[in-house]
């Protein structure tokens, strides 16, 4: 009996530094350590049973391949840091933070959302399943971006995820919802899920597509998280590289229709000189009165490396690339 009581003693421990360890990381994530004190030390006492390793290895969990660090703010000295709200630069490679402005701070991600869109799509959903579009389209606001679908339009998720990324349709990424979950309101629970299990534990989703909501918002560090997942997955980086996309598909009456999308994200289409030293490969912009301008891109440098780039609430669409060339300056030689 004695052993029983021992080893449910250790489970309860054990389950306590786990639950004190995930706290601790959201607590650092939101930039909020001297609102909640934890005294207890997560990290020695997970080293203890052997769930991590020592600070030394240098190796936390999930965290070996990711950019790990604090919200103090970096480098922001040197760019015109204030026409934005946030912004960051990883180098996905060295798991080097290269450049941090308010990364932990809530901001609204209008259709960079639709990053974790695509996202849960390709991870959660099949791209060859056809889908109808639903009289749920009429749903959007009717100035908001869209891939010109018409309630009745049959596509597969896959040619859909081109509508979602390219024009940054928002009809198709309620098209996608529901093509992967039946309702908008089932994805977004989905996209939650999602978030939660990448680590990305202070953002909140409500919709696939961005449109402002004030229970749907990310933080730099959050996005970061949920782009370097998706970087992962060919067909989606295949679909943020695309220039332009031919789309065929049918009607409700069975017709053929045929539109071509074209990426709104300039340095994609050829509308913004690519940085010095940086070859911008795809990524996702967003734009509604209250996210002001958002850009994530994903990059390489001279040196071969994967750079992800991020900037959220900038003040205009000039100002928007202007600090995204000037931060991307920190990638261009690789740090030792």
């Amino acid at each position: 009996m004695s052993g029983v009581k021992c080893t449910s003693k250790k489970i309860k421990a054990l389950s306590l530094a786990i639950g004190v360890f995930f706290s601790s990381i959201g607590l650092t994530a939101c930039g909020a350590k001297t609102e909640i004190p934890d005294p207890f030390d997560s990290t020695a006492a997970l080293t203890g049973y052997g769930i991590v390793k020592k600070p030394e290895e240098k190796s936390i969990f999930f965290a070996d391949n990711l950019c790990v660090t604090d919200g103090e703010n970096l480098n922001t000295e040197n760019v015109h840091a204030y026409v934005a709200m946030a912004a960051g630069v990883f180098d996905a490679t060295t798991k080097e933070t290269l450049y941090k402005q308010d990364i932990f701070k809530k901001v609204y991600p209008a259709s960079t959302t639709k990053i974790m869109t695509l996202l849960c799509a390709i991870k959660h959903g099949d791209l060859s399943k056809t889908v109808t579009v639903s009289e749920n389209i009429a749903n959007i606001d009717a100035d908001s971006s869209v891939a010109g679908l018409n309630v009745g339009d049959q596509l597969t998720i896959r040619q859909l995820s081109y509508g979602l990324m390219l024009p940054s349709g928002n009809d198709a990424a309620i098209a996608i919802a529901e093509g992967v979950s039946g309702s908008v309101e089932a994805f977004a629970e989905l996209m939650n899920q999602e978030a939660q299990s990448l680590g990305a534990t202070h953002s909140h989703f409500v919709n696939p597509h961005g449109l402002q909501d004030t229970n749907h918002y990310v933080t730099v560090y959050d996005m970061y998280l949920i782009f370097n997942e998706a970087l992962r997955y060919q067909d989606f980086t295949d679909v943020i590289q695309s220039p332009n996309y031919l789309c065929k598909y049918t009607d409700k009456d069975g017709n053929k229709v045929e539109k071509t999308w074209r990426n709104t994200v300039r340095y994609v289409s050829g509308t913004e000189d690519h940085p010095s030293g940086i070859n911008v490969i795809g990524g996702k912009s967003g734009t509604t009165g209250a996210a002001k301008y958002c850009l994530v891109i994903y990059s390489k440098n001279a040196a071969g490396h994967d750079i992800i780039s991020l900037v959220y609430g900038a003040d205009a669409r000039v100002n928007l690339y202007l600090l995204m060339r000037e931060i991307l300056k920190y990638a261009k030689t690789p740090v030792s």
